[in-house]
């Protein structure tokens, strides 16, 4: 099945593989969203060869009148190499990877599309925040900044862990052109790569500091977070000095990582004693090791007594969320847990 949108400002492509109902949410949000904008948006859904009502979604859409490239691989050619044919594919100025359970909350895409039109930017970052069940009611709110920056490296610190997200970065594949995606997997990083070069090629980049983008909680994994998010993006940043990333912005990148990113996972890893904490240990050492914020701000949590290693932990997440300016999200979080509680007694 294939519709075609010619010359789309933007793409928005979803991978997705064994997960019908949040891909029909999904489409059911786009759609909602994108009613007056076909001509400027292209949705391609790569479909991993799943096994469920997959393909049945797609297709009521595009009766419903959605026009959306279905590409439908013969076999599961994994969750990288899928990511990768998504930016491959796409037709438009901008590419947008969408996580199949994530959505535009209301608004979200036609301010995106206003800012894509008149700009030329390497990428644009949107502020996603997390949801349980209903993502409207869940909504920390509006508010926030736009901000321009013509220094890719200021740029990349200060969305610091957002680049990791496949739904957060619109990404000018315009100024990507011979950029074979399929070169990057193997390190479950693939939009990382995209995102770094993208924004170092760019005379400008946009961080649209406002939450636009509703993640499902809890809804991903399969994979070492230690390896993939100290040791192989580490690799990542290094890979990119040759392209203009200095030495400063990976240091000040890796800064707003070990303050605001990483205190939550080594939280949930030594509350659910999940993984090999001394593997970790020694991964964060071979990166970190001498830096203050880990020394101070994050070695406590694997080293000390397990009881106090959580308190340290919860602390130093909570300070690093609202240093990282996500006061609002963690306060919406809290009060709708509250809630949530109150209706389940």
């Amino acid at each position: 099945m294939t519709e075609r949108v010619s010359s789309p400002l933007l793409s928005i492509a979803i991978p997705t593989w064994n997960r019908a109902a949040f891909l029909a949410l999904n489409l059911e949000r786009l759609s909602q969203e994108g009613l007056n904008s076909w001509g400027l948006v292209e949705v391609l859904v790569s479909d991993n060869a799943s096994s469920d009502d997959t393909p049945r979604v797609v297709f009521e859409a595009v009766a419903g009148g959605m026009p959306i490239r279905y590409v439908r691989n013969a076999e599961n050619i994994g969750s990288d190499a899928n990511i990768a044919q998504c930016f491959n594919l796409a037709l438009g100025k901008y590419v947008l990877i969408l996580g199949d359970d994530d959505l535009f909350v209301d608004g979200a895409l036609q301010l995106l599309l206003e800012r894509l039109a008149p700009g030329d930017y390497g990428v644009v970052c949107l502020r996603p925040y997390g949801f349980e069940s209903d993502f409207r009611r869940e909504y920390p709110g509006s508010a926030g900044r736009e901000r321009v920056f013509r220094d890719a490296g200021a740029f990349l610190a200060v969305i610091g862990p957002l680049m990791t997200l496949i739904s957060s970065c619109a990404i000018s594949k315009q100024l990507l052109p011979k950029v074979d995606a399929r070169q990057f997997c193997g390190d479950n990083l693939v939009q990382v790569h995209l995102v770094l070069r993208a924004a170092l090629a760019a005379r400008e980049n946009l961080f649209l500091d406002r939450y636009l983008i509703a993640c499902k909680r809890n809804n991903s994994g399969g994979y070492d977070f230690s390896q993939v998010f100290v040791s192989n993006l580490g690799a990542v940043l290094d890979s990119c000095k040759p392209r203009g990333l200095t030495e400063s912005a990976i240091l000040a990148i890796e800064s707003r990582l070990m303050l605001a990113y990483y205190p939550f996972y080594l939280l949930r890893q030594r509350l659910s004693k999940s993984g090999d904490l001394h593997a970790t240990l020694a991964r964060f050492e071979a990166r970190f090791h001498g830096r203050f914020l880990f020394k101070y701000w994050l070695l406590p949590i694997m080293r000390l007594p397990r009881p106090l290693g959580i308190l340290w932990g919860g602390m130093a997440t909570v300070i690093g969320r609202v240093l990282n300016g996500d006061l609002r999200r963690g306060m919406a979080f809290a009060w709708n847990r509250l809630l949530s509680g109150g209706r389940g007694a």
